[in-house]
């Protein structure tokens, strides 16, 4: 069997949510985000392992909430760091060195589809690397800051939108790409704010799977709000 991990790192703190607790652990339809999120991930059965990480003081509770999901399959759950990549490469420590394709996905993006993430392993597994991705809809500006107030930027200029893409996750590797691409930036002493940017240091390309707006990343109070929202319609739409 082909395994399939999955790594979703769980140890931000979620400052712009105006909350005292992680927004991961944030209820949607009674369970906390992360659970939520691993349920929807769960829904693709190409997956064969979940690697969870978090704020040490949280893996107990954590394991509890997992526990009880019925997952199906198995669930580690490591030793979160004080950066995403940190966390990422604590789960993938953990990973199995046979595994095939791996996985990243927001612990908070919790309306991914078994479709995307099969669409994703397929070009994982034919290219190496791929992302899903949306095409940019408003006008991107560069900008530089000079000495005005803080919200205030100077335009150095304008992107064409046909050459932008947002990025999402989940994003896939083959498991030795981003082996190599986490060595190599800890060698190199790089952070970078996804994983996609790691291995196209490598000089390896990295496709874009097509995306969804649906498939959003809980930030602020009102991305709770429109959770709330698009699970509804799709209860609505489930009637008979």
């Amino acid at each position: 069997m082909n395994r399939i991990a999955a790594i979703l790192p769980a140890a931000g703190l979620g400052t712009r949510m105006g909350t005292d607790l992680p927004k991961q652990f944030l209820e949607l339809d009674g369970v906390p985000l992360i659970v939520f999120t691993l349920r929807r991930l769960a829904a693709c059965t190409a997956i064969t392992d979940f690697f969870i990480s978090t704020r040490t003081d949280d893996v107990p509770f954590l394991q509890d909430k997992i526990a009880k999901a019925g997952l199906g399959r198995p669930a580690r759950v490591a030793n979160g760091g004080h950066t995403r990549q940190q966390s990422v490469a604590n789960a993938l420590a953990q990973v199995d060195p046979s595994t095939e394709i791996v996985l990243v996905h927001d612990a908070v993006r919790p309306f991914v589809t078994p479709e995307q993430v099969d669409r994703l392993i397929a070009e994982a597994r034919a290219r190496g690397a791929a992302i899903l991705g949306i095409p940019a809809i408003d006008t991107v500006k560069e900008v530089k800051r000079a000495s005005l107030p803080e919200d205030v930027a100077v335009i150095s200029a304008t992107i064409p939108r046909e050459r932008i893409v947002l990025a999402q996750t989940p994003q896939a590797f083959r498991y030795a790409l981003l082996r190599d691409a986490f060595r190599k930036a800890q060698e190199d002493g790089v952070t970078a704010s996804d994983e996609a940017a790691l291995v196209e240091r490598l000089g390896h390309d990295v496709f874009v799977v097509l995306g969804s707006e649906r498939n959003l990343k809980i930030t602020r109070p009102s991305d709770m709000d429109l959770a709330r929202f698009y699970l509804e319609q799709e209860r609505r739409t489930a009637k008979p």
